[in-house]
């Protein structure tokens, strides 16, 4: 399919497919025996590989960690436990992130009290 259909079908609009493609995070094929265009295609076994992309946006994975986990598990160079791991490493960044906003949460109900009791 080319990069239209593959937007299409992922709901990612073509900016953000070709900048995954150029981060590496997967790659088309050009037809070579097509001579007059670029086209690129991409395969449908892509589809899931940008289903994993954006879940593991969604829990916060950045892109240089996607790349690193893509990378291992579809060449299968990574174990099910450093799977666990790194799925586990990250529920705990997210828990301490938790914390952190809701430190920052109770700091601005505080400056709403202080603005309304006339101390700022």
């Amino acid at each position: 399919m080319l990069i239209k259909e593959f937007s299409k079908r992922t709901g990612l609009s073509i900016h953000t497919l070709r900048f995954y493609e150029n981060y590496g995070l997967f790659k088309g094929f050009s037809d070579e025996t097509i001579k007059s265009n670029n086209y690129k295609h991409y395969d449908e076994s892509l589809l899931q590989k940008i289903e994993i992309i954006k879940g593991a946006k969604e829990a916060g994975f950045t892109l240089s960690e996607i790349k690193k986990l893509l990378d291992n598990w579809f060449n299968k160079r990574i174990s099910i436990k450093s799977k666990v791991e790194i799925v586990s490493d990250k529920i705990n960044q997210i828990e301490d992130r938790i914390i952190q906003l809701k430190q920052v949460k109770n700091i601005l109900i505080e400056a709403i009290n202080d603005i309304r009791n006339g101390h700022c």
